[in-house]
């Protein structure tokens, strides 16, 4: 009697620890098949809902939806080495040697380098880092299914070291934008790149940091005007990865995989991503205009501290401080005044200069901005309408014109656009986009991508003007321009 007891004690316990079971399986609904199959959304719900009560959550859906969007970039950079100096360099003050000997020739040579970038759109636009494809002659894209494309620029953009490409492909997978504003620090994330052509590659980790700052090293930072925001992450990414994805566990893009900080160039504990909200405006840009249209407060900023509070007697602890303006300022047109404290942009929190700049750098010129000030401890809001950089708020486009190539120069020019100025501080001048071969450039050793600003001491704004330039040339024609690497050259020819 005892015996059987027992047995129907241990039949209760086995109910109640099945049912237990049962009713947790299905309240996290993994008993129901059909909800992955049929509803990925509610799938992805479920492992939001894991993920918040502090479960490393489940990475899988996220990388199988991210993979076959992210693919592997080749490009083929032009590098060139000196071969010999004539004494006429030194002899006519670096014009070259007069009679022709092509003092200053450097052989070209072509170095191979990869990066990661993220389809963004089925007919083939790709988003990648500016780095990975700014010097580069030749672009090759190899996707997930091991299909390659070349791939042409469409446009790039040095500030926020964004670029824009595209392959001729159509029906291809890409992954939508999600909302890099709602991440929140602890957060999971995926990296996925596509480095060495070894197939995709996943890391995980979490949201370190948002708006971190100042983590690019860059030539000539007054130059490109730096917008930096970054997302500071934990998950491994290493070079090849540089224009990859960082994802949420839905499989939607929140950022740009861009920079790590180490003093090997490997991974060593942090990684950044551009945040998507920037990554949006800057590639809708690149698509539609051929620069970035970047609209200004025009103010000089700060972010607030306890020194500023005391000196400047401030009535808020946080924000950005406004200590001044530039030329026709949209600031102060619409009523900002110097020792004002913004506070908040559209109804969002601007606690540090870099969510300021974020924001302000999601818009375009002619566009307005709720800006809310703390004044003598009031607050206070003022409708700002942008002006871009030459203090009105017209859209600036991109330059075009029609190349020309010079058989006498053994090369094609065609139009600077607005990134190229920014890029090597310039106001005028051609682009070279092909360098022939045999041509007298090569032989001088000047690469694609390169400025002729003058000819014949005469400054040139387009291909045009530079065609009938060189067309009505006497005897020797001098060239004066920028090199990609930034060095000035004059060449007589």
């Amino acid at each position: 009697m005892e015996m059987k007891n027992q047995l129907k004690s241990y039949v209760v316990i086995a109910l109640l620890s099945s049912g237990v079971t049962l009713g947790a399986y299905q309240l996290l609904n993994l008993g129901n098949q059909s909800n992955f199959s049929d509803s990925p959304s509610a799938f992805t719900s479920n492992v939001s809902n894991i993920t918040a009560a502090g479960s490393p959550g489940e990475f899988t859906y996220a990388a199988e939806k991210t993979t076959p969007a992210v693919v592997h970039i080749k490009t083929k950079v032009e590098q060139r080495q000196r071969q010999f100096s004539s004494p006429f360099d030194d002899l006519f003050g670096g014009f070259g040697d007069p009679f022709g000997g092509g003092g200053r020739r450097q052989a070209p040579q072509q170095a191979e380098a990869s990066g990661s970038g993220v389809i963004i759109s089925a007919d083939g636009y790709i988003v990648t880092n500016n780095h990975v494809v700014a010097e580069a002659t030749e672009i090759s894209v190899m996707l997930n299914d091991k299909r390659e494309f070349k791939a042409k620029v469409i446009s790039t953009d040095p500030s926020s070291d964004l670029a824009v490409i595209q392959i001729k492909a159509n029906d291809l997978p890409f992954l939508t934008f999600g909302d890099s504003d709602a991440l929140k620090v602890g957060e999971w994330v995926l990296a996925v790149g596509n480095p060495f052509n070894l197939e995709s590659t996943v890391t995980a980790g979490i949201v370190s940091a948002k708006g971190r700052q100042n983590i690019i090293d860059r030539d000539d930072e007054k130059a490109v005007n730096p917008l930096e925001s970054f997302i500071q992450t934990d998950a491994a990414v290493n070079p090849g990865n540089s224009g990859g994805a960082l994802v949420n566990l839905k499989g939607e893009l929140v950022g740009i995989n861009t920079a790590i900080y180490s003093r090997t160039g490997q991974f060593a504990g942090y990684s950044f991503a551009v945040p998507v909200s920037i990554v949006k405006k800057v590639s809708a840009d690149l698509i539609k205009y051929g620069n970035v249209q970047r609209g200004f407060l025009g103010v000089s900023i700060m972010e607030v501290n306890s020194k500023l509070v005391d000196e400047k007697d401030l009535k808020v602890s946080t924000g950005v401080y406004v200590g001044g303006f530039s030329e026709n300022s949209a600031a102060k047109a619409a009523g900002i005044k110097i020792n004002d404290v913004i506070t908040k942009i559209d109804g969002m929190e601007t606690k540090t200069s870099a969510k300021l700049m974020e924001i302000v750098g999601r818009k375009r010129p002619g566009e307005t901005l709720n800006v809310t000030v703390n004044r003598d401890g009031q607050n206070k809001d003022f409708i700002v309408t942008l002006k871009n950089k030459d203090g009105n708020t017209s859209i600036l486009k991109g330059e075009t014109g029609d190349s020309y190539k010079s058989e006498f120069l053994g090369a094609k020019f065609g139009a600077l656009s607005s990134s190229d100025k920014e890029k090597f501080n310039v106001s005028s001048g051609v682009k070279v986009i092909e360098v022939l071969p045999d041509g007298r450039l090569e032989m001088y050793g000047l690469s694609k991508g390169s400025i002729i600003t003058k000819i014949n001491d005469k400054a040139v704004s387009n291909p045009k003007e530079a065609a009938e330039l060189l067309e009505a040339r006497k005897g020797r024609t001098k060239l004066e321009g920028i090199d990609v690497d930034g060095s000035r050259f004059i060449y007589v020819l």
